[in-house]
Parts: structure tokens; sequence; C-alpha cells
């Protein structure tokens, strides 16, 4: 049971080590892109490549999803970045029970961007767990965990991709013991725990007021999607530009003024230099192509 990217390589990984996948549930097709065409999530995708069967409920509650889900025969259910709420006839519904590969070091991060809360928050490891789940958010024992650092520059789309891997491989271990009946469940610990709500597109622009190490990890924490942005004025109109990679710079000054030809700009204190960015409607480019076509001069501000 997934949706995104991320869910793929744990499908891969199961069917590799000889699990029968009884069914694929993913979340129905939505209309995106400019054309907002109707495309299968990636997870389905993949799903159909091999020939799986893939149901696309809009909900899991009722009597008839129930009753479509026991006709599987499933003995587990895992769960990957599914984005529905599974109700208790569910969860119930499988002897062995439902796991949940969860992208963070549970208790830390319950919910729905563990990733890129971990970053922003300058989180320096994280951890990718395996949980039964049970209907409280993310409180389900934990029944394996994979510790992973976070490096100073990694960016969530960094750390997606490897806690994708990671976690896959987890997953099947856990699965592995579970069918041996040497699986151990460990109680969430009762302290500690933080939420990792939903990014929302009222936080994604900059704040050049905080410290430089803010808004680096701020970056950082949305790259590659859906991105920082600051807009700067060119020929009198403003033109957002996404920032998806920084470095720590040189120099301060007022926040968000250019403090170089280099494309450092000054923060609350200290000053961050960027790296790599997106102009509105082309491709993503390194901050040194994208200067000498901008207005980005020393003394110069963006907002």
């Amino acid at each position: 049971m997934g949706t995104p990217a991320f869910a793929v390589p744990t499908l891969v990984e199961l069917i590799d080590r000889g699990h029968h996948i009884a069914a694929v549930y993913t979340r129905a097709p939505r209309a995106a892109g400019r054309g907002l065409a109707v495309t299968s999530s990636e997870i389905g995708r993949a799903a159909r490549s091999r020939d799986l069967a893939v149901c696309t409920p809009s909900s899991l509650r009722g009597e008839e999803a129930t009753q479509a889900f026991n006709a599987h025969g499933a003995q587990a259910a895992v769960v990957v970045a599914y984005g529905l709420i599974l109700p208790r006839p569910i969860l119930e519904a499988v002897p062995y029970g439902c796991f949940n590969l969860h992208a963070s070091a549970l208790p830390r991060w319950r919910g729905a961007a563990p990733i890129n809360r971990a970053i922003m928050a300058g989180d320096t490891e994280t951890m990718v767990t395996v949980m039964r789940m049970e209907e409280g958010l993310d409180t389900g024992p934990v029944a394996m965990e994979e510790r992973l650092p976070i490096a100073p520059d990694m960016t969530a789309g960094e750390l997606h991709d490897a806690m994708a891997g990671r976690g896959a491989r987890l997953m099947a271990r856990a699965l592995d013991a579970l069918v041996r009946g040497d699986l151990v469940l460990t109680p969430q610990p009762a302290r500690g725990a933080t939420y990792a709500k939903r990014i929302d597109k009222s936080e994604t622009r900059i704040d050049w007021r905080l410290p430089w190490r803010a808004v680096h990890d701020h970056c950082r924490g949305l790259a590659p999607f859906p991105g920082a942005w600051f807009e700067l004025a060119a020929q009198g109109k403003p033109v957002r530009v996404k920032v998806l990679r920084t470095s720590r710079g040189e120099g301060a000054g007022e926040p968000g003024s250019v403090l170089d030809e280099h494309g450092t700009i000054a923060c609350g204190s200290g000053a961050v230099r960027l790296v790599e960015v997106q102009r509105a409607g082309r491709q993503v480019m390194p901050a040194a192509d994208f200067l000498r076509g901008a207005t980005l001069t020393p003394g110069s501000r963006v907002s």
C-alpha cells in the first residue's frame, strides 16, 4: 500500500525476496502538470509493469472496502507513504498486522513530512523505521530501525533517496523475521514525540532575517520540492527564484542584501551563498550561470 516513488523500492525488494503480492493499493490517478493529464501513481505504474493487481479506492472506510480488502487473503499489509487512513477493520483484517515504513526516528517527527522537517530543524541524524500500525498517528510499536546521518549540506531529496533504498531492505528483513516468528516489537517512548506537519506553501518563502544556518536548513529541507524561494526585481517585475542548494557565505549586512558578485546574501546573522537555483519557468542551474544573467549585484536586495 503506497503511492509515491518512495514506495517503489520496497515493492521491488519484496518481489525479489519471493514474497507473493496479493494486491497493490494506491491513491487514485490525479490530474497533474500544465495539461492536467490524469496519471497513475509511481507505485501504480511499477505494479502494473509487473502484472500485479492494482486497487485505487477513494476510502478504506465502510463494509464494502473491508470486504474487498479481505478478499485478497493477505497475511500482512506493507504500507509505505500510502496517503489514506487505515481504519480499525483494515488494521485487523490481516493475521500478522499492517507494517508501516516511516522516515524518522519515532516518536520524533510523526506525520506527513518527516524528511523535510528533520532537515529544516537542523537534525544531524534520523532513522528509517518499520512499525506495526495502530489507530494512532504513527504511534505503533517499532519492529526495526536503522540510523542514517544527515550531512550538513544534504537536501531532502538526497535523504529521501537514501531512505527509500535502506527502508526497502529493512522492511524485507522485518517480514523475514515475522515469518520466522522472531520479530520483536518495542513500544515507542512516551516522551520526545514531535509532529511533522505537511509542508504548506505559506512557509516556503525564505526569511532572510533568520540566522544563516536556519536559512540554509530551510532551503535544503525544501529541496527539490516544493522549493524555498525569494523574489528579485527584473525589469520592474518581481521574479521568483527557487533556492535548491546553498553553502555558508562570508560577510554580514542588512538581511536580504547581496554582499558580492558570487551570490552571497546576508541573513539575520552571517550569510548564505547561492549554489543551485531555479528561476520561474526555467531549468535548475548552478548559481554561477544564473548570476551571469541576473540583477544580483552587490548592494542590491532580494525579498
